[in-house]
């Protein structure tokens, strides 16, 4: 298509490392009942489809990875596939499993690679030597034969890549790392109280990986193998770059993996890799000045069951089925992972590339071949395409089942963005840009204690709000996008009043709400409305604003993107400068300056020395921009707008160069909310 060819290519390696590893998995299926986790079946969902290319490779059945599922009698074959390390509760679930079934022949997939099970049984991850016994795994195969009940019978426990899911060609999401986000000021405190006065941190910027919680040590450790495993596939040498603290942490560990290090000596292509953490800018996260469809249906739409990253499109006007109820959960619901579709995965990568407004003619034309295609009685009309008339064209194929059939793929997605456009959401999606940028003139104006007292009339109870209003979890959104936006704020008596306004306001707004969001019921720690208090919700609103007046400290140790925001003048508005922009263009400055917060990390010696030399000899140090390949990897969360803006960026600074975009997970902007405010950051839970 003419708008997307403009972009720079994605190496086709990323997408086929994703297959194979699976194919490793499909053999082993044959006459088994699979059981599976949540992490897993998200990355088999965007990579192959799902379940069903299971049940095609002859699994009898796929079930939840869950103490209370179990296999019939006549099934003697069981396959596990786990995201997880075989350690604690992952360890009990398939005890649970393979005790009450009558299994003889247990087959176990890890994602986690080997020598990161060693360090978690505290032996050392270099121990491991190429072709050397996988003594954990093998260990746990006499577990497995224990618990099967005879020594006899046969258990294999292996390591398989399978943690990406495939989004597009660009972008790859790892759902197992889901909750994996920066530290915050109060996870430094939180640190520096089990360290003596002397050895305290200042920053965050200080932290170093062994002062880290061991969860955390390992999460970081397992990230880092499994990109190991994906350079070591794509046959790639990597120089490793970081921006903010934790990508500093994740970086250093990747470029000092030991098993890394012997890679990188057979290597034949390079590529620079960029860690950077989200907290440096959250603006871009829970804003909405992307025009772009695919972060639209992203953010409107309910998520489907047990995924971080797709979401549910009703099907139900679709059939015959008879209903008024918008939640009616007996047709199966639609999805945008649809690998096995050439027409669908194209219209989809182009709502992720295009604007709104070419977005919804592009879908129009693929229904249009579609139904030409099929015959279908299809009457056309130029002019502006409205969800209506989509949804017009969508019914057509009810009628000839064969033809739904052929075009599910592309039904699916053309009706999301119907679902999307005609959802009440959508039309708040205008009054959220219109009032950010009213906030954003202010701030420029009247500093933070302003915005906030501009904020105040909006905050209202229940009772007086109108669909248009904002509820409290629309209220953190603004909040954390004031906040992010200000950077460093003057504390003082100013600040602290308006602040106690907007609690106040806040903390009645959110003691009247007849029925809890999942959010609201994690923040407060109350699963009922009728369970507040307003000591509750009050000293719940103080834990939100200490963590938003963290955020505005997130860029303090930043001497270059210490801002993302442009006050403007008396002849240009004020405006928001994204930090991935920022370094991107950095990166890519034709006067190719030494990065000051682009920080390489040596991965030994000779890296080290020409850190050294280069401060009394010409010689020339790791820049990002030398390689053919850049890869961006967003620790925390990444927005598809965040996504084509780079791949823009890209495009017009070094046209030739490839890029792929990694992250954790595809934000929108109230599933960040979670992870800055109810996410433990220090302790995740991987586990163990």
């Amino acid at each position: 298509m003419s708008a997307a060819s403009s972009f720079p290519s994605a190496p086709a390696g990323v997408s086929s490392f994703c297959q194979q590893a699976w194919e490793q998995v499909f053999p082993k299926v044959k006459r088994a009942v699979v059981f599976m986790d949540s992490a897993c079946a998200e990355s088999l969902h965007w990579t192959w489809g799902g379940a069903g290319r299971l049940l095609q490779a002859g699994a009898l059945n796929v079930k939840e990875f869950s103490s209370f599922e179990s296999a019939g009698v006549e099934q003697p074959k069981a396959v596990f596939v786990v995201s997880t390390l075989l350690k604690g509760r992952t360890v009990d679930i398939i005890r649970d499993i393979v005790s009450l079934s009558n299994f003889q022949y247990t087959v176990v997939f890890t994602a986690v690679s080997h020598a990161v099970h060693l360090q978690a049984h505290n032996a050392s991850g270099g121990a491991e030597t190429e072709g050397g016994s996988q003594v954990v795994f093998e260990q746990f195969e006499e577990k497995l034969c224990q618990w099967m009940g005879n020594m006899n019978y046969t258990a294999e426990v292996q390591y398989a890549a399978l943690f990406l899911a495939p989004i597009s060609p660009h972008l790859f999401m790892l759902p197992a790392f889901s909750f994996l986000f920066p530290l915050m000021a109060q996870d430094l405190a939180q640190i520096n109280n089990g360290r003596p006065e002397k050895k305290k941190f200042a920053n965050l910027s200080d932290v170093d990986f062994s002062s880290l919680s061991s969860e955390l040590q390992l999460e970081i450790r397992a990230l880092g193998s499994g990109l190991n495993t994906l350079f070591e596939y794509l046959g790639v040498r990597e120089e490793c770059f970081a921006v903010g603290p934790l990508s500093r942490i994740i970086a250093g560990d990747l470029a000092n993996y030991p098993q890394a290090k012997t890679r990188r000596k057979t290597a034949q292509s390079k590529a620079s890799v960029i860690f950077v953490d989200r907290t440096l800018d959250l603006t871009g996260a829970v804003g909405h000045h992307g025009d772009n469809l695919a972060e639209k249906i992203l953010s409107v739409l309910p998520k489907l069951p047990g995924h971080a990253n797709d979401v549910m499109v009703s099907m139900v006007e679709l059939t015959a089925l008879q209903t008024e109820d918008a939640n009616c959960s007996i047709i199966a619901p639609g999805c945008l992972a649809q690998p096995a579709d050439p027409a669908a995965k194209a219209l989809w990568e182009s709502l992720m590339n295009l604007k709104q407004k070419e977005a919804v003619m592009e879908i129009r034309r693929h229904l249009v071949e579609a139904a030409s295609r099929e015959n279908l009685p299809i009457r056309m009309s130029m002019g502006r395409v409205t969800p209506e008339q989509l949804a017009s064209f969508t019914q057509l194929f009810k009628k000839k089942p064969e033809a739904l059939e052929n075009h599910c793929g592309l039904l699916q997605i053309a009706l999301a963005a119907v679902q999307t456009l005609k959802h009440p959401q959508n039309a708040k999606w205008d009054n959220f840009l219109a009032f950010e940028r009213l906030l954003m003139q202010n701030l420029g104006e009247s500093a933070l204690p302003g915005v906030l007292n501009q904020l105040l009339p909006s905050i209202k109870s229940r009772n007086n709000r109108t669909d248009d209003d904002y509820t409290p979890g629309d209220l953190l959104i603004l909040l954390v996008y004031i906040y992010s936006i200000a950077g460093e704020v003057n504390t003082g008596k100013e600040l602290d009043e308006a602040e106690g306004k907007v609690k106040e306001s806040l903390v009645h707004s959110i003691c009247d709400e007849p029925e809890l969001s999942t959010l609201l019921q994690k923040i407060t720690g109350c699963e009922s409305s009728l369970d507040l208090t307003y000591q509750k919700v009050m000293a719940a609103t103080n834990k939100i604003f200490k963590t938003l007046r963290d955020i505005t400290k997130a860029r303090a140790q930043m001497k270059q993107f210490n801002s993302v925001y442009n006050p403007g003048s008396n002849t240009l508005q004020a405006s928001y400068k994204p930090l991935l922009k920022q370094v991107m263009e950095e990166i890519y400055n034709p006067d190719r300056p030494d990065p000051i917060d682009i920080e390489h990390m040596s991965s030994g010696l000779t890296d080290l020395l020409k850190t050294g030399f280069s401060m009394f000899m010409k010689v020339s140090r790791p820049h990002p921009s030398d390689h053919p390949l850049l890869i961006v990897f967003m620790v925390g969360g990444v927005t598809v707008s965040e996504v084509k803006m780079v791949k823009d960026l890209l495009s017009a600074h070094k046209p030739g160069a490839q890029i792929i975009v990694l992250s954790s997970v595809l934000l929108t902007p109230l599933s960040i909310l979670e992870l800055i405010f109810t996410t433990d950051h220090l302790q995740p839970d991987i586990g163990i």
